[in-house]
């Protein structure tokens, strides 16, 4: 009897456990379903989530991020090759984030969004001033946010910590990596200018500095002799007036003179008129005297305001000059546009000089290719890599069809460092490029939802036109951890928008 119902017992207990694994396994199926469903709702086929992966090497200083929207994969490189990888969410279907060449343009610890009910966005690195970032958030295994690239956490705070401001980032449709590349159309630096050129940069600010220093010392000159001549010249019309009267006082005693009827009105009349003339002459005197101080003191106020005018001028060439040579120790970064026709170039954020461009074929797509200068040489030449991210030529072709002015490859392949970039496409440039930022080129034939819906920054220039002319900009220096005030300022100018 007992071992009957110690056996009913056991089979009971068995079956219990049965049921509870196939509900277990019908669980486990229908949240893989649901899992599933938001990839294939979002448009990503087999996004490929992968694991985060270092590279089993020394990693040098970051220079690119890839992102891959297919496979929602990011992937760091420094000079030598991947040296991290991880997997991320993209944008969902109608908030999709945007495919392009991009940069980081600002850099927060702990960013709270003000468009996502203070959402957080932990080791934030921006990209557009939209509002476009890297940051650290939840990673469902598919594509899951309004347009900004999601790593892990402890990813993103790993890489935050590794990167600069003005790091390139490519975010490509699908797989994309920089290769070797080598073509004589590339720049080639000179070692003496390279050489040159911070003691150059040093000289001219020094210059720019006593320059400044001139003009202020001719602006107060000038200020000083304009206020000297207003102040005689405000004194003329009294001493004028004072003129006038003694002269009336001796026409009436001329006058008294000529009517005199007695020896006694007559000598009165010649008292009254020798006080007269000695009055006039003196008025007259004064007036003539304070009058040609007058002219002399306007004259040299003149002369001290053209000094003034010709220092500022000194000055305004001497800042440019400087600045320019300043530029010349930062990256140079060249963007070719086969829908402008025309080259920009930019060193530190700063539009730097824009011309049109001959490029061949101009009405067949050339793509969008990213040439970077990872390294210097043994020689003192460039080491450069290459990524594709869109249809067109392969980027040895893309290359060759573009023919650069000479005096603008003059002007800044002897000073081009490591990181220096030259960007070929179809596109052109982008509403987000403005003056705090590297260029931004979109792919108009890839859905850019996330950034379409967010607005436009009321200040947001466009680079377009900008030469020396124009005015040059702010810029970050590569490789400097110190970008505190500039920061700051790009806080302040997207605060309430993102």
């Amino acid at each position: 009897m007992k071992n009957r119902f110690a056996t009913a017992r056991s089979t009971a207990a068995i079956q219990r456990w049965r049921a509870a694994i196939v509900t277990l396994a019908a669980t486990a199926a229908l949240t893989g379903l649901t899992l599933a469903s938001p990839a294939d709702a979002a448009g990503n086929e087999g996004p490929g989530r992968t694991n985060e992966a270092t590279a089993p090497r020394h990693a040098g200083e970051p220079i690119m991020a890839i992102v891959a929207i297919k496979r929602q994969q990011v992937t760091i490189y420094d000079a030598d090759g991947w040296i991290l990888r991880a997997p991320v969410s993209t944008g969902i279907r109608g908030r999709e984030t945007p495919a392009g060449v991009f940069s980081v343009v600002e850099k927060d610890k702990d960013h709270h969004s003000n468009l996502y009910d203070d959402a957080s966005m932990p080791n934030m690195e921006r990209i557009t001033w939209s509002g476009i970032a890297l940051h650290g958030g939840p990673l469902p295994g598919y594509a899951a946010s309004h347009g900004c690239v999601r790593m892990p956490y402890d990813f993103a705070e790993m890489l935050f910590d590794k990167t600069q401001i003005g790091m390139r980032v490519v975010i490509a449709p699908n797989d994309a990596e920089p290769i070797a590349f080598s073509d004589p159309a590339l720049f080639v630096p000179n070692a003496k200018a390279l050489a040159d050129a911070p003691a150059r940069a040093e000289t001219l600010a020094r210059a720019a500095v006593d320059a400044a220093r001139m003009a202020d010392r001719a602006k107060g000159a000038a200020t000083e002799a304009a206020r000297a001549a207003a102040a005689l010249a405000k004194s003329l019309p009294k001493l004028e007036a004072f003129k006038t009267r003694a002269a009336a006082a001796l026409a009436f005693a001329e006058r008294l003179l000529a009517t005199a009827k007695t020896e006694h009105a007559t000598a009165r009349a010649e008292q009254l008129k020798r006080k007269a003339a000695a009055e006039a002459a003196k008025r007259a005197t004064q007036f003539g005297a304070a009058k040609a101080d007058a002219k002399t003191k306007l004259d040299a106020a003149k002369a001290a305001q053209d000094a003034a005018e010709a220092a500022k001028a000194k000055m305004a060439d001497a800042a440019k000059a400087a600045h320019e040579a300043k530029l010349a120790l930062e990256p140079v970064s060249v963007f070719i546009s086969r829908a402008t026709q025309r080259l920009y170039v930019r060193r530190g954020f700063g539009a730097y000089l824009e011309v049109p461009v001959t490029i061949r074929n101009p009405g067949k797509p050339i793509g969008t290719h990213v040439f970077t200068a990872v390294a210097r040489t043994d020689d003192g030449s460039l080491r450069w890599t290459a990524v594709t991210i869109d249809s067109g030529d392969d980027a040895r072709d893309a290359l060759h069809r573009v023919t650069m002015p000479q005096d603008v490859l003059e002007r800044i392949a002897p000073t081009a460092l490591p990181r220096s970039s030259i960007i070929i496409s179809d596109e052109p440039l982008n509403r987000e490029t403005n003056y705090r930022t590297e260029f931004v080129v979109v792919l108009n034939n890839q859905p850019q939802g996330g950034l379409a819906m967010r607005q436009r920054p009321d200040d947001d220039r466009v680079a377009d036109r900008k030469s020396w002319d124009g005015g040059l900009f702010g810029f970050g220096r590569w490789g400097s951890s110190d970008s505190s005030a500039y920061q700051r300022g790009a806080q302040y100018y997207y605060q309430r928008r993102w």
